[in-house]
């Protein structure tokens, strides 16, 4: 009689649907570490914009009224370190001396020194193809059709959240008590298909001054409830449009009576940024990569020019694996490679399809095309990706991948404090440019 109720009770479960939930964080341009993240990869940009060939290690720290930048840079130019850093933390938005940490009064320390040449050594060779890998380590890249930028649907909603919000934020025509600091996380469930099925929860904190000003110039107090009907009434019906497959689930979030929206769940969020939480770069390599879904290497991204395999190697790996999954070769699609400090070729490729291989081949069989398809030398890389521009500043803010590829025009200063403008192509690595190469190559 037991036997037989254990077999019954295994039938019944196996019967169930086994929906689960995964969750994914974002942060504003506000948040101190990415304030960090910035100042640091402006410093590059602006670096680069006068010596292609500079080699930059900018970390950056922020707190209250001050900044610290230190690193080791190689570069025939000369920059003006303090005019950008005031310069990026007044376009993020940090210019009012109430915030404890304001553009023009902060503090600025620089203590930069020159390049090890020890590291030089192993990085620099006679033959340009040639040239080594900055640092040992393995770097990742991950895509899923799940989106229409091949982006898990948690993270890209949280990163939308806040990016409207700033948006909101920079317009000044609503919720004009919004400070620069916000952070969000996304629930969403999914079914045993792995397709999302409905948004569980969403998590919103910003920064908010204690007082907004409403009709007639009369001042009132700003509270979590006056937030979070800002964020259904304002911010959720913008973000909504932002995904064409998946609008439908904030609307449906909305009505949903199981569903959780927590805003500024403390209660108050008035002292934030820099003045709330000291700010480094590399703090959020997973915010800046797939929130979680896939693997990380471990190394941060900001401050590093593209010598460094941290960086230009992980943008590959996004590269390659963002064309496996476009090309129908897999729904999802994970790229590991790995380099050993002064080598050029990788010490390994990998790739996992986590069973969703849509060609008749093993991951295995998968990753040797991959290889004949993609030179991984890091030479290779910084030119396929033409990742000498001063283009990386804008990855600092809302993740460096799942972007959009597009040129514009930046601005930068010479020497002798000159303006001069350059085209840079932002986000390179989002391009589909070896799509029909890899559809022959898979018989696709």
């Amino acid at each position: 009689m037991y036997h037989k109720t254990k077999q019954s009770l295994v039938v019944i479960f196996l019967d169930r649907q086994m929906n689960y939930l995964f969750t994914s964080e974002s942060v504003s341009e506000g948040h101190p570490d990415k304030v960090s993240d910035q100042i640091s990869d402006a410093i590059l940009d602006n670096m680069l914009a006068q010596d292609p060939q500079a080699h930059v290690a900018c970390e950056t720290l922020c707190t209250t009224g001050q900044v610290v930048i230190a690193g080791e840079v190689s570069c025939k130019g000369w920059v003006d370190i303090q005019q950008i850093v005031r310069k990026t933390i007044a376009e993020i938005g940090y210019t009012k001396a109430e915030y404890k940490f304001e553009a023009e009064s902060c503090g600025i320390l620089t203590a930069l020194h020159a390049q090890s040449q020890d590291i030089n050594m192993g990085v620099s060779r006679a033959e340009a193809d040639e040239q080594g890998a900055g640092d040992q380590g393995m770097m990742f890249g991950y895509a899923t059709d799940e989106t229409d930028n091949y982006m898990p649907l948690t993270l890209d909603l949280a990163h939308t959240l806040v990016y409207t919000l700033a948006r909101i934020r920079k317009e000044g025509k609503q919720m004009l008590y919004l400070r620069p600091d916000s952070k969000s996380q996304v629930t969403i469930e999914y079914d045993e298909q792995n397709r999302p099925v409905r948004i569980d929860t969403i998590v919103l904190s910003t920064q908010h001054d204690e007082e907004c000003t409403k009709d007639k110039g009369q001042g009132i107090k700003v509270t979590p409830e006056m937030i979070k009907q800002d964020v259904i009434d304002i911010l959720l019906p913008r973000v909504a449009t932002r995904d064409s497959r998946y609008g439908h689930l904030l609307h449906e979030f909305l009505e949903d009576k199981n569903a959780k929206l927590l805003v500024n769940p403390t209660g108050n969020f008035v002292i934030g940024g820099p003045h709330g939480d000291t700010g480094l770069t590399g703090r959020k390599i997973i915010v800046d990569t797939y929130g979680g879904r896939g693997a990380h290497g471990g190394g941060a991204f900001s401050g590093k020019d593209p010598s460094k395999v941290d960086r230009s190697a992980a943008y590959a790996a996004r590269w390659i694996a963002k064309h496996l999954v476009a090309a129908g070769v897999a729904h999802e699609a994970l790229v590991q490679v790995s380099y050993a400090i002064g080598v050029a070729e990788p010490v390994s490729l990998y790739v996992n399809t986590y069973g969703t291989a849509q060609v008749a081949m093993s991951d295995a069989e998968i990753a040797a095309k991959v290889s004949e398809l993609f030179d991984l030398r890091p030479a290779a890389i910084i030119r396929d990706l033409k990742l000498t521009q001063p283009m990386y500043e804008e990855t600092a803010k809302y993740g460096h991948v799942g972007r959009t590829n597009e040129v514009v025009t930046k601005t930068f200063f010479d020497a002798d404090g000159n303006e001069f403008t350059r085209e840079v192509e932002l986000f390179t690595w989002e391009k589909l440019d070896r799509l029909n190469e890899v559809k022959a190559k898979f018989g696709l």
